[in-house]
């Protein structure tokens, strides 16, 4: 799984990026303008109101699990969360399986495949 997270973290980070990048060459940090177009048609918003409920979600549940978990470095997908949750979240799943894997535990999708296999 760690292979399939690396993979969608970068993905994550090209694909929002190469959209963004051209767009803020060719029309710098203009804040107005970024919210007029991120909200000039029905589906723009759509889109961008589904970005935000999905980042604050991703935001609250790295904050939950990651203390649960005790897991070092939760600034780090956090911080992501600038790229988009696109990042943050196979991020966050990638740092959430090495820290189980580095205490001893399975994740539950391991751990249902071993019971399969018994």
């Amino acid at each position: 799984m760690q292979i399939l997270y690396l993979f969608l973290c970068i993905a994550g980070t090209v694909l929002p990026l190469s959209q963004f990048i051209p767009w803020l060459a060719a029309h710098g940090l203009d804040m107005p303008l970024l919210l007029q177009q991120a909200t000039s048609s029905p589906l723009s918003a759509f889109a961008w109101s589904d970005v935000l409920v999905s980042g604050i979600t991703v935001a609250v549940w790295i904050v939950a699990e990651g203390r649960r978990l005790a897991m070092p470095r939760l600034w780090l997908p956090l911080c992501c969360l600038v790229v988009g949750p696109s990042l943050a979240l196979p991020l966050f799943l990638l740092l959430r399986q090495r820290h189980l894997a580095a205490a001893g535990h399975t994740d539950w999708l391991e751990h249902r495949q071993d019971q399969k296999s018994v």
